[in-house]
């Protein structure tokens, strides 16, 4: 019989985040398992856009990229691919 997991389901990343930042992973390593994970590195790009914005847009965008740990550029890029992805669905 399966053993029920401590680890509660989490309804967002941003839930599980919190959890693992009040948590140490060491108190659950006979929950975690193994994983192969491949890095790709994602820093060579082959095109550039330019995108003109108000100055408290960009200011409010930096805020957001500051809050996830990573560059405007990224969070833009990542906004950019993921509205992509809706389109895509309805298009």
């Amino acid at each position: 019989m399966k053993k029920k997991s401590r680890i509660p389901e989490f309804k967002s990343i941003a839930e599980e985040a919190r959890f693992w930042d009040t948590h140490s992973f060491a108190d659950y390593w006979d929950e975690m398992e193994d994983v192969e994970i491949e890095f790709v590195d994602d820093t060579k790009h082959d095109e550039t856009i330019t995108v003109r914005v108000k100055p408290k847009l960009k200011e409010r965008l930096e805020k957001v990229a500051k809050s996830y740990g990573i560059q405007l550029s990224s969070l833009a890029r990542m906004w950019l691919i993921e509205k992509l992805r809706e389109t895509a669905k309805t298009h």
